[in-house]
């Protein structure tokens, strides 16, 4: 069987990584996960600590922002699905950015997130083969996808 290889872009506030991830597991999917750097602090400041400070935040941002690029861009270039999550918390661009990638690259887009993102996210989820509510429902369509399974 074939090892499918899924990027996970977007919300680093919750655990919905680790449920899909177990949920993965659970159903013995052959799956390699990926996802950009989740260490907040860290993937704000890797530009700036390997490549020199900044006195200005633009291009301290600037800098740090493409230097995680070359992992996003990489790993989303590789990836067989990508699952972007938004949450509710933050408005993240970065996520938006990555779910644009992935469909200009004609990737398989799963977009996740509540109900209540709907209208703000239309113009995403209409680029998504697939709009999830839960992390559970993206196990369920790895499952059906790569398996054939549904859950009865």
């Amino acid at each position: 069987m074939t090892t499918w290889s899924v990027y996970l872009s977007g919300e680093i506030h919750t655990d919905w990584r680790d449920q899909i991830r177990q949920g993965a597991e659970a159903h013995q999917l052959p799956v390699n996960f990926s996802a950009p750097v989740t260490d907040h602090e860290a993937s704000d400041d890797c530009g700036a600590f390997i490549l020199g400070a900044e006195d200005k935040k633009f291009w301290f941002d600037h800098k740090g922002a493409k230097v995680n690029a070359i992992r996003t861009r990489t790993l989303i270039e590789k990836a067989d699905i990508v699952v972007v999550r938004f949450g509710d918390k933050y408005k993240q661009w970065n996520a938006a950015f990555d779910a644009g990638y992935a469909a200009a690259l004609g990737k398989s887009l799963i977009v996740l997130h509540d109900p209540s993102l709907t209208h703000p996210l239309k113009e995403v989820d209409g680029a998504a083969l697939a709009v999830a509510e839960t992390s559970e429902q993206v196990v369920e369509i790895l499952r059906y996808v790569i398996k054939g399974e549904l859950a009865r």
